[in-house]
Parts: C-alpha cells; sequence; structure tokens
C-alpha cells in the first residue's frame, strides 16, 4: 500500500490576493480595499492543500525558495497537514509568488514571479518517494521550465509502472504548450484543463471535439472545466456528460479549476464513479470561489458533501443540453 492517498508534484505559488480591485490608483495614491490574504496557490500546490483540507493524506513535491515566504510556504502546508518532506529549498532563486488584483467580479489578474517553478525537478533519488500514493498530480506544466518535457514524461511513465493512478493540469497553456504535453498523454488517467487552455493546444472550442482530441493521443478520462458553464466529463467508459455549475455568489475565481481537481482525486480515492466525483468536484469549486484565495471557504469534507445536496444549480445553457 502507498504511504500516502495524494502526491501533488510540480507548480506551488503563493499568492498574495486582494478585493476589490477596479482600478490601479494613479501616481502615488491609495485606494482602500475590503480584504488582503496570502495564501497558498498554483496547479499543484492548491490542489494539494485543499485534498488535505478534505481529509486525505497528502505529501508535497515541489521547490522553494530559501527566502522568508519560502519559510511561510512551508509553515502553511504543514499546517494544513501536508508532509513536507519533498519539499526542496532553492537559495538561487525567490519563491515563485503573484500578486493578484481581484475585480469585483471574482476576474483576477495577475503580476507574475516564476521564481522557483523554473529550477523545480525531481532528482532521481527522490522519484519513487515522490510516487509513493495512490494518486500521483502533475500540475503546473507551461510554468515548470526545467520538469516541463521529458522529466515530467518520465514521472509519469514511472507512475504508471508503479500502478498509480495519475491526474494532470497545466497553467497558462498555448498552442505551444501542446509540444510538452502531448508526450505525456498517454500516462494521464485523468486529465483535468480548463476548457481555454485545451481549446488553445486541441485548435478546438466544442468541448466534445476537444475532448476526443485529448482521448485520441492517449488519455483515458478527459474533464474540462468550463468556468461558469460547469464541467464536460469524457469517461474512458460510457457516454460523455455535462454537469451545469452551482449558482452562487462568486467572490473570486482564483484556484477554481485546481479544487476541481482535488476533488476529483478525493472521488477517485473513495472510489466513486465519475459522475459523482464530478459533482463533489464542483461543489469544491464552488466553496472555493465564495471566499478570496484558493481555499475559499473550504473548510471540510463534510461541510462539501453538505453544500454539494444543498446549493442550488444554475440552469443548462442551450449550448450544452446535449454535450
Amino acid at each position: 500500500m502507498p504511504s500516502f492517498d495524494v502526491s501533488s508534484v510540480g507548480f506551488y505559488v503563493l499568492d498574495i490576493l486582494g478585493r476589490p480591485v477596479s482600478r490601479i490608483p494613479e501616481g502615488g495614491r491609495a485606494d482602500y480595499i475590503e480584504e488582503i490574504r496570502m495564501t497558498v496557490a498554483g496547479t499543484a500546490g492548491a490542489t494539494g492543500m485543499d485534498c488535505a483540507i478534505l481529509g486525505l493524506k497528502t505529501q508535497a513535491v515541489t521547490t522553494l525558495g530559501t527566502d522568508d515566504m519560502g519559510d511561510w510556504f512551508v509553515a502553511k502546508l504543514q499546517k494544513y497537514g501536508l508532509d513536507c518532506g519533498l519539499v526542496r529549498r532553492d537559495s538561487s532563486v525567490q519563491t515563485s509568488s503573484t500578486i493578484l488584483p481581484v475585480r469585483p467580479n471574482g476576474e483576477r489578474p495577475a503580476l507574475h514571479v516564476p521564481g522557483t517553478a523554473t529550477v523545480f525537478r525531481v532528482a532521481d533519488e527522490d522519484l519513487d518517494a515522490a510516487l509513493d500514493a495512490t494518486v500521483v498530480h502533475v500540475g503546473g506544466t507551461g510554468l515548470l521550465k526545467s520538469f516541463d518535457g521529458e522529466p515530467t514524461v518520465r514521472l509519469l511513465r514511472r507512475a504508471k509502472e508503479l500502478g498509480r493512478i495519475t491526474t494532470f493540469d497545466l497553467i497558462q497553456a498555448t498552442p505551444e504548450t501542446i509540444a510538452f504535453v502531448e508526450p505525456c498523454l498517454p500516462y494521464i488517467d485523468y486529465f483535468v484543463p480548463s476548457i481555454d487552455e485545451a481549446s488553445e493546444m486541441a485548435h478546438e472550442q466544442d468541448p466534445a471535439k476537444v475532448a476526443a482530441y485529448f482521448m485520441s493521443k492517449g488519455v483515458k478520462n478527459c474533464l474540462l472545466t468550463l468556468g461558469a458553464d460547469g464541467v464536460y466529463v469524457a469517461p474512458a467508459n460510457g457516454k460523455p456528460f455535462h454537469l451545469p455549475a452551482f449558482d452562487i455568489k462568486v467572490v473570486d475565481t482564483t484556484g477554481c479549476g485546481d479544487s476541481f481537481t482535488a476533488g476529483i482525486i478525493v472521488g477517485i480515492v473513495r472510489g466513486w464513479d465519475l459522475e459523482r466525483s464530478a459533482r463533489f468536484a464542483s461543489a469544491v469549486a464552488a466553496k472555493v470561489a465564495m471566499g478570496l484565495g484558493s481555499d475559499g471557504k473550504l473548510v471540510s469534507f463534510d461541510d462539501t458533501i453538505a453544500a454539494m445536496n444543498s446549493l442550488p444549480v444554475k440552469a443548462v445553457a442551450r449550448s450544452w443540453a446535449h454535450a
């Protein structure tokens, strides 16, 4: 039996968020806002954190700086209960960080320092320890300069040799990102990108065609998050389906996709079918969107189950009705 439920590998970033921000003040002037937070974030960081909040035994696999931000980051991960034995520290660059002025509608432009994301790799001596989990999640392809490409393929291939279940997400994908992603696809059990990023790589807009593109290249299950329109799921077995999003007041969309992936991982570990897992994952994302940062209002597994069973669901838009 693996030691962990999930190993979350890759992009961890410190987010500094403020809301609501409708403009940048001129010159040296100041505006007053309601809230500022520092949070664990990133396509691997937020997913790992949310898995831990939801009760999974989680290990973090990443690189952080030796700066004060890295110290804060490790302390915060440990507070959430993540194992940090494979969090490496690097003094040559600062901890990856982002400033996010969150708009009143929840959108968030970003000012980002890549930092430690550019030097992250999984050392040979750490490889099997990094894969010591039921689910191996890789997040951040596209920003992991030293890990993108063959190092990622190598880790995913080894994960499958060990019988692990793999989940995968990326960030800031462009049409060129497919060069890093395509060799990984045969080793991915659950591919969970946003429709925007997946469309950039597949050169298609329709979710069914986008999912078919990635599945033709080896992905087992393709789950495309559609923002306010919910999620389109193309399973390895059975018919594709669409689930609408929950009808909530959105405060901040930071980390919603990462938290959705965490919900899918919870469903995998608990042995749920994919439809129940996707419904739960949608509730996880809704709880995150109701607050500021990658954890938002996410507090526990039981609270999220209650939300899944009580939150209203948006009406299905005509364009998704027969997806």
